[in-house]
């Protein structure tokens, strides 16, 4: 926003084009960006983008929601750090279940100071696979973590030790069955061979070799450049997004809370790593579903821990460009 211009002097328009262009910030399983905005006058639309949803891996689209439900996030507090707040439609039409979500009926509620605070997370968010330091993670941090999960209508389980030796073995399973798989792999190939085309992901984010973690990482079945020290992760923390529904208006949930506590871990030098391998396999899912002694359904694990000082950040990964993720054709001639 220009400083000549005051948000309230904007067409809302302009607003909703502008969030839509921020929420391009926000993570995605592979970095697939899965997502497609229409600006149209009054309303913002999203969209999933069926061809880059993960066929292989991600047959029901719990992912694809997830991811589609943090670039919502990421543009509802878009349109907050400018003043605006909308009515949130999620999975408006029944016949379209690709509209995942509407942005409607924009009201000027004056900006709102943390979502501000929350735009500038976005844009130093990352994901660092790598070990964290020694250093514990304060409980207050965990439960302004929680609390922004919890406040998108989705729960956060901290594991004990007990049960975080027992994702460990689930997420090692998984990692055995999708090896397994050629249609995995081949998928996998394809995600993390994606050189210049503002998707997936490049060697510099992904480990050269494996980290020494209590949980297992994702083998992506080819060694990056990041630099791996010595260290482990005994002082992390993890746990898991679930809740009481597994349909795709509590995917798109998932992915909002996730969004939320992601940034407000960025918000408080903590780093978040989501885990989604486990929840990838039918059998290691249902083990998850154990942990929560049946009430809900796991969306996706957690590493949360204080990165180690001694590692600069990994780079950000690649985004498309804002043309190729929101059109605004339908409202050219409103934008200022």
């Amino acid at each position: 926003m220009s400083q000549e211009t005051p948000a309230t002097d904007r067409p809302p328009t302009t607003a909703l084009a502008e969030a839509a262009g921020m929420a391009s910030h926000a993570p995605s399983v592979h970095n697939t960006q899965p997502w497609r905005w229409t600006v149209l006058p009054g309303s913002l639309e999203l969209r999933v983008v069926r061809d880059r949803q993960l066929a292989a891996t991600d047959p029901e689209g719990r992912l694809v929601g997830i991811s589609c439900g943090t670039a919502l996030h990421h543009a509802r507090l878009a349109l907050a750090a400018e003043g605006w707040t909308p009515v949130v439609e999620r999975m408006p039409d029944p016949a379209q279940p690709d509209l995942l979500a509407r942005l409607t009926g924009l009201r000027h509620t004056g900006a709102d100071p943390d979502a501000m605070h929350m735009v500038q997370c976005m844009q130093v968010r990352h994901t660092d696979r790598r070990p964290v330091s020694e250093e514990p993670v304060p409980t207050a941090a965990l439960g302004e973590i929680d609390r922004a999960a919890t406040r998108e209508g989705v729960n956060l389980q901290v594991l004990d030790d007990e049960q975080k030796l027992q994702l460990a073995a689930a997420a090692q399973h998984a990692a055995e069955v999708e090896a397994e798989d050629p249609q995995l792999r081949q998928e996998l190939a394809y995600w993390t061979s994606r050189a210049g085309t503002g998707t997936g992901l490049p060697a510099e984010v992904l480990p050269e070799q494996t980290p020494r973690t209590t949980v297992p990482v994702r083998d992506f079945g080819r060694p990056g450049s990041l630099p791996v020290g010595p260290g482990h992760d005994r002082a992390a923390v993890y746990g898991m997004l679930w809740g009481t529904e597994d349909e795709p208006d509590s995917w798109l949930r998932a992915g909002e809370a996730l969004s939320a506590a992601w940034l407000t871990a960025t918000r408080l030098g903590v780093s978040l790593v989501p885990l989604s391998g486990v929840v990838e396999v039918e059998g290691t899912r249902q083990v998850l579903r154990q942990l929560l002694a049946g009430l809900g359904f796991p969306y996706i694990a957690l590493r949360l821990g204080i990165a180690d000082p001694t590692h600069a950040g990994p780079p950000h990964t690649p985004r498309l460009d804002t043309t190729q993720t929101v059109d605004t054709s339908a409202v050219r001639d409103q934008l200022s």
